[in-house]
């Protein structure tokens, strides 16, 4: 069955109206007539389906069948805040995949070593929202602009907070003190690593030095692995 993402819908509706955009890929690209049924995501939570009543190509209208709240809702909540890289093919790579497999805020900080400072939100939002449609989610990450470290790491911690660095000092692993159920947030510093005096900061402010194994990992590829970490701990 064909997904389409649609974050302005409620759970109230009984009929809803795709944008022109959706509507032109319902009707021209994958052909869809009066009486199909379509699955709907808001991004919230809310997951729809629904049948089409006019298979119009600028405004596709679609009785609403059933609605599931909080659909395959998490037990956790994590927040990745990573280091936008160089070659900004690598940061979508991340945001992609990590969609797929779980996570639910993803902040993009700026390091001393960092030798990208920007990011356009608006075409990275783009790949996380073909993910979440890819992988059935119908929550949709939070995607926030790139601020610096330090700015990021002033705010309030809430709830476990941890940051994976290769400098030199005693680190622990996540399946060591992850507590299931919980906010996590942690950090993932660019290609040169953090400086020290950001490792320091972080620690001060309360985040925990964590490995993610032997192997020297690349920025997006050690994002991933904590995120998947964090939700492998996180089964039940």
């Amino acid at each position: 069955m064909h997904l389409f993402y649609t974050p302005d819908i409620q759970p109230s509706v009984q009929q809803y109206f795709l944008n022109e955009e959706e509507s032109k890929h319902c009707v021209r690209v994958l052909r869809l007539t009066v009486g199909d049924e379509v699955q709907l995501i808001d991004g919230r939570g809310g997951f729809y389906v629904a049948r089409i009543k006019d298979a119009h190509p600028k405004r596709t209208i679609l009785d609403v069948v059933s609605v599931t709240e909080n659909y395959q809702q998490r037990n956790h909540y994590l927040h990745i805040a990573v280091a936008p890289t160089k070659n900004i093919e690598r940061l979508e790579w991340f945001l992609e995949k990590s969609t797929e497999i779980g996570i639910d805020e993803i902040s993009m900080v700026v390091c001393q070593r960092s030798e990208r400072k920007e990011a356009r939100v608006d075409r990275l939002n783009r790949i996380i929202t073909s993910a979440v449609k890819q992988s059935i989610k119908a929550y949709h990450p939070v995607l926030n602009e790139p601020v610096p470290f330090s700015k990021f790491i002033s705010g309030n911690l809430s709830g476990q907070g941890f940051i994976a660095h290769c400098a030199p000092g005693e680190k622990v692993s996540l399946k060591n003190v992850l507590e299931p159920g919980s906010r996590t947030t942690i950090l993932i510093g660019p290609e040169g690593d953090f400086a020290d005096n950001e490792i320091t900061a972080a620690l001060n402010a309360g985040y925990k030095p964590i490995t993610l194994g032997e192997s020297r990992l690349r920025t997006e590829t050690a994002a991933l692995e904590a995120c998947f970490e964090v939700n492998f701990l996180n089964r039940v």
